[in-house]
């Protein structure tokens, strides 16, 4: 087997699909009712009903062992909330406690913190405090599943500060449709991916409110120079936020119609309560878990991130909508910087 992927939700799938052209894949899940299903249908009703498993993705669940023994690139295709307890799963087993095997993770945005006084950690940061021995990396940049499963031209970026794991991921997606570019700047590619979902929930309010397309322009020009500075302050490089999983990733989540976040921010605009908004979805938004820990390590920081302070004030129910466009439309004048 050439390559895992654990997590059977749209991106996981998605991936598995696209991976499946070129190499035999196999797509492992917990849920033994889902794994039966796409096993009997190839195909995953609830997250790609218009996309057929290819012959080489074989789908397992069950016990993870015997499927990470015979992996070449194990990907983590969960949530960034479930990444800690997916790494520890997985970290005692042979060919990943001494690093042979690379891991991957696909989730973007930041873990919750895990207690009072804690700030919620990156995705490379949750490894190195529950699994540091393993080589691992990040596959970011603009993605919308759906695309990808249908074999629509897209681009990624693979980050890690391990040149093996980058070659790997290179190696196991790079292909017709879908160029892997690599990136040894782990943290600005992780920084890009999870402050694009929380400007993509300003963005969306920004279009509900039929604000306007010289608003929206405003607002995604802006919102990256907060990504930038939060960025930097990390430790990323700024030159990294002008590729694909900064710019490239904002544009998409920000303006596609098949943004979650962004379909958050449509609804709110709109009226809906965040938990009618969320729950109409179906899917997770990542960047309403995430939008309180990016503006509390800003904070931490000395960052300002005014788009991203709206956000959370909004999510919390400490402002409208409106309120939210008069905050950012009454701050004083200063340089562009």
């Amino acid at each position: 087997m050439s390559l895992l992927v654990i997590g059977s939700g749209a991106w996981g799938t998605a991936l598995a699909v696209s991976a499946a052209r070129s190499q035999p894949v196999c797509l492992w899940s917990r849920d033994e009712a889902q794994v039966r299903a796409l096993q009997a249908q190839r195909i995953n009703q609830r997250y790609l009903p218009q996309v057929r498993l290819p012959d080489s993705v074989q789908v397992a669940g069950g016990p993870l062992a015997p499927w990470v023994a015979q992996a070449r690139l194990v990907v983590v295709a969960s949530p960034v909330a479930g990444l800690r307890s997916s790494l520890t799963a997985l970290r005692d087993l042979p060919s990943l406690a001494d690093g042979q095997t690379p891991v991957a993770w696909l989730c973007k945005g930041f873990e919750p913190a895990q207690g009072e006084g804690l700030h919620g950690l990156m995705p490379h940061e949750v490894q190195a405090q529950c699994a540091p021995q393993m080589r691992c990396g990040a596959l970011s940049g603009p993605s919308f599943a759906q695309e990808v499963a249908r074999g629509l031209p897209a681009a990624l970026v693979a980050a890690s500060a391990h040149a093996d794991v980058r070659a790997a991921l290179v190696h196991a997606f790079h292909g017709p449709t879908l160029r892997v570019y690599d990136s040894d700047d782990i943290v600005g590619v992780e920084v890009g991916g999870a402050v694009k979902n929380v400007l993509a929930i300003a963005t969306g309010l920004c279009d509900g409110l039929a604000l306007g397309a010289n608003a929206r322009a405003a607002l995604v020009t802006r919102g990256l120079a907060e990504m930038v500075r939060l960025g930097v302050a990390l430790g990323a490089r700024a030159e990294t936020f002008m590729g694909l999983s900064g710019l490239g990733d904002l544009v998409l989540t920000t303006t596609g119609d098949l943004s979650r976040n962004r379909q958050v921010g449509l609804l709110l605009a709109r009226g809906h309560s965040l938990a009618d908004a969320l729950a109409s979805l179906g899917h997770v938004a990542e960047g309403v878990q995430c939008a309180r820990t990016v503006w509390s390590r800003a904070q931490t920081l000395g960052v300002d991130m005014p788009i991203c302070a709206c956000v959370v004030d909004l999510l919390d129910g400490g402002l409208s909508a409106p309120q939210a466009v008069a905050r950012l439309m009454g701050r004083e004048a200063r340089p562009e910087r």
